[in-house]
């Protein structure tokens, strides 16, 4: 779990720098969202539309692969450790 964390903390920082030098020479979100052609809330509503779209298939998708995982967790044979 720590490489995780690690890796987490190391984007959160550099991801924090960025943008306060994006802020230093006056460049906003919504000013790079523009050169999209997005406004912020076009985003959130793609960002929500996306959400609906993926809880369902993660769902369905759990109904196969969690039982093939514990099918498969239980018949491998135990790790010395």
């Amino acid at each position: 779990m720590y490489p995780f964390w690690s890796t987490f903390f190391r984007i959160a920082a550099f991801s924090l720098l960025v943008g306060a030098g994006l802020s230093f020479v006056d460049i906003s979100a919504e000013d790079i969202l523009g050169t999209v052609g997005l406004s912020p809330l076009q985003l959130w509503i793609y960002m929500l539309e996306f959400r609906d779209w993926a809880i369902p298939n993660m769902i369905l998708g759990a109904f196969i692969v969690v039982p093939v995982w514990l099918f498969i967790y239980l018949i491998r044979p135990p790790r010395a450790g």
